[in-house]
């Protein structure tokens, strides 16, 4: 009798296991996943090291912060072009030049770095240029998720890439202390532009079995307007605009002032700075992990409700804290 509900546990175990695992059965959408998990670690690594590079060349807190805003304005800038070229052309085409820009700027970085020619001016303007392949990047690989699996199989391939996303924000920046620590912000610079081969072989080898269309794409100017007239016309979407914007406006200001509290507060180096940021990664997979336990305790309306005033506590301890 005791012996009954841990085999319905186990027996829902390996239904909710196997339901994660199913889009790993189709070999492309795997492929892809552990390229760009890959990519993201990479990612994660030079975000490390321009931030701590910049203390070096640039100490003061404004230009620290900008590598930040360097690294968020392409998606700021880029996100509703990309998403009507990633609706309007083909994906795969878009990926792969978006990925030999970032391998190009990142090669970039990396020649700078050793060649012991760094200036702010430099290091701002090529980290822009890596995250606007990754801006451009993001539109097309979440357009192509529903090629790469069945239909059916898509909510829970969604989760699997969120999943392994916030895995690498988890031990990148981590990897990345080290990294720098060990062996300089160049070796971090090269990591990443590595972290781009397995992602470009992966498009070369892959070929879309979705059939084009022979109509005309429709202009690139148009599918904007459409979109932006769109959520004009949707009140539901605004609210959901507005709060996301003022969830994150104050939040990423903790993320961009890393740097500076690791190595004017905490007298720490670049180590304690990659755990400080992995600690973003890791709050993402907490959050990830708990968020349908929550849902069917509240609604997402009451959920989005709460979660400001925990970001608005945490950020004063943060600020208060001499610890």
């Amino acid at each position: 009798m005791e012996r009954e509900p841990t085999d319905l546990s186990l027996r829902r175990y390996g239904r909710w296991l196997d339901s994660i695992l199913a889009p790993f059965a189709h070999r492309a959408f795997a492929l892809f996943w552990i390229a760009s998990l890959v990519s993201t670690l990479g990612s994660m690594v030079q975000t490390v090291g321009a931030s701590w590079l910049m203390t070096s060349i640039a100490p003061s807190m404004d230009m620290v912060t900008l590598v930040q805003t360097a690294n968020a304005l392409p998606f700021f800038l880029l996100s509703l072009w990309a998403g009507a070229v990633a609706d309007t052309r083909d994906s795969r085409s878009i990926m792969l030049a978006s990925q030999i820009v970032s391998l190009a700027a990142s090669l970039a970085l990396t020649c700078m770095v050793l060649m012991e020619m760094a200036t702010p001016t430099l290091l701002l303007g090529l980290t822009f240029l890596v995250s606007s392949g990754a801006a451009m990047t993001a539109p097309a690989w979440q357009a192509s998720i529903g090629v790469l699996v069945p239909r059916p199989l898509v909510p829970t391939a969604v989760m699997a890439n969120a999943l392994g996303f916030n895995l690498a924000r988890s031990i990148g920046p981590a990897i990345g202390g080290l990294i720098v620590a060990a062996f300089g912000t160049g070796v971090a610079f090269a990591t990443n532009a590595a972290s781009y081969v397995g992602m470009i072989g992966t498009l070369l080898w892959w070929r879309s079995t979705t059939t084009r269309s022979e109509l005309p794409s429709e202009p690139l100017g148009a599918a904007v307007a459409a979109g932006l007239r769109y959520v004009s016309l949707s009140p539901h979407l605004l609210s959901i605009l507005l709060r996301c914007s003022l969830h994150t406006l104050p939040l990423v200001a903790v993320q961009a002032l890393m740097p500076v509290v690791s190595r004017d507060l905490l007298h720490a180096g670049v180590t304690t700075f990659g755990a400080l940021l992995g600690g973003f990664g890791v709050g993402a997979m907490l959050g990830a992990l708990s968020s349908a336990a929550l849902r069917e305790r509240y609604s997402s309306d009451a959920i989005l409700r709460r979660l400001p005033w925990v970001g608005l506590l945490s950020t004063f301890a943060i600020a208060q804290s001499q610890w």
